[in-house]
């Protein structure tokens, strides 16, 4: 039979499991000017981690949702968790709703054209003059510099940057498979805007943090850079590369199935 003390530890164990843990952006508001991949990436990582994510669409919807092809997947994949409010900035009653609501939250983010934000009044130097504790994270193709006012796309860094060429055989470019220059470089603005948080506690103050694809991408091929450096080699494209081990291709086996093999130190060939 079990004793009073054990029932009430099930209990108390029982319940633990059905309450869910807090999460650890609870209580932190962001507000999302964006579309597309790289914005709602950023905000996407937040929306998980806890915050309350207010994404701004256009009252026509963010042209997002109804992409073809290729891009069916990206508003369910990065708009997860988040709530929605569509607003006309065209309209002054809408924009200053925008701006009220922009100026209730802890981070800002946006990956508009460069200059849009500042032509609404949604900028970093608008709205930081209404709280002064905002983080406001711009997501860019370019860093400050001469290609600051240019447009980009995952891809046209992925051919500008060296990673195409990483990845495609010689002479062929190919881009990855995936946006990773959008996801990651959406990614690199949530770690901006949680160590700006962080820094928050101490200063009291918010700051502006820039995010960038062709700089993400830069990132990415460092490695083939620093390669070169130590080797005085140009890196060869991947499927021409020598590899670090002897073992690490792609097998042909029965039944035409295909079979990836590592073994990356002697352990693990034996």
């Amino acid at each position: 039979a079990m004793t009073d003390n054990a029932a009430s530890d099930l209990h108390t164990a029982s319940s633990a499991r059905s309450t869910p843990p807090s999460l650890p952006l609870q209580g932190i508001r962001v507000v999302e000017f964006s579309h597309m991949v790289m914005g709602p990436a950023c905000g996407m990582v937040l929306a998980d981690l806890g915050a309350e994510v207010i994404k701004v669409e256009p009252v026509t919807g963010d042209l997002t949702r109804g992409l073809l092809g290729a891009g069916a997947g990206f508003f369910p994949m990065f708009n997860r968790n988040k709530k929605s409010v569509a607003i006309d900035l065209r309209q002054p009653q809408g924009l200053q709703a925008a701006i009220r609501l922009a100026s209730t939250a802890d981070v800002v983010l946006q990956n508009f054209k460069p200059g849009v934000m500042k032509k609404y009044g949604l900028d970093y130097a608008s709205l930081s003059k209404l709280n002064p504790g905002l983080i406001y994270v711009n997501h860019t193709g370019f860093l400050p510099g001469p290609y600051e006012r240019r447009t980009a796309l995952d891809e046209v860094v992925q051919m500008m940057g060296g990673l195409a060429y990483m990845t495609g055989r010689p002479g062929d470019p190919l881009r990855a498979g995936s946006s990773v220059n959008d996801i990651m470089g959406g990614m690199f603005g949530a770690i901006g805007a949680l160590a700006a948080l962080m820094q928050r506690n101490q200063t009291g103050k918010g700051q502006e943090i820039d995010s960038a694809l062709f700089e993400n991408n830069v990132f990415l091929v460092g490695q083939h850079m620093m390669q070169y450096a130590v080797t005085g080699q140009p890196a060869a494209p991947m499927p021409e590369r020598i590899s670090s081990w002897g073992l690490y291709d792609v097998f042909s086996v029965q039944d035409d199935e295909q079979i990836f093999l590592a073994a990356v130190s002697d352990a693990q060939w034996r």
